[in-house]
């Protein structure tokens, strides 16, 4: 399936999706040391905060901090790594970090950061044009710093 990107007005969110924002912010100012610490502060459940902490993001975050970590699940092929890459930089993304893990059951999963102020389409476009690839069974974006 595709993922989809909207742009949506904080009030019409539910209060599990602006909750889980607020235990983000709480841990990315060091104002609180866990997870747990932080939903309990806010008033989550830490399953409520688990489920939507990869799907929501501040927009101005996103704009300003142009580097994202994006977690790929491929199967294990040769040139799949290569495969990814070149699609990273046909958008004119700059890979800074690469990690790996070890192919189990015939897929691997690869965690990328990638650099995106030279992006020539947007970020959703790149993910849905790695998602496209032959081999790649999933691709998230996890975060962005």
């Amino acid at each position: 399936m595709k993922e989809r990107y909207y742009l949506v007005r904080e009030d019409i969110l539910p209060e599990a999706v602006v909750k889980t924002m607020q235990v983000k912010q709480l841990l990315a100012a060091g104002d609180v040391k866990t997870v747990h610490e932080a939903v309990e502060q806010i008033g989550l459940s830490r399953s409520a905060f688990y489920k939507y902490k990869d799907g929501i993001h501040l927009i101005n975050q996103l704009e300003r901090e142009r580097i994202v970590n994006i977690s790929i699940d491929l199967e294990h092929e040769s040139g799949m790594l290569s495969k990814v890459l070149g699609v990273v930089a046909d958008f004119g993304a700059n890979v800074l970090t690469i990690n790996q893990s070890i192919p189990l059951q015939g897929r691997a999963n690869v965690v990328i950061s990638v650099e995106m102020s030279r992006l020539n389409d947007g970020l959703g476009d790149m993910l849905e044009g790695l998602g496209a690839l032959a081999g790649v069974r999933r691709v998230r974006l996890i975060g962005q710093g």
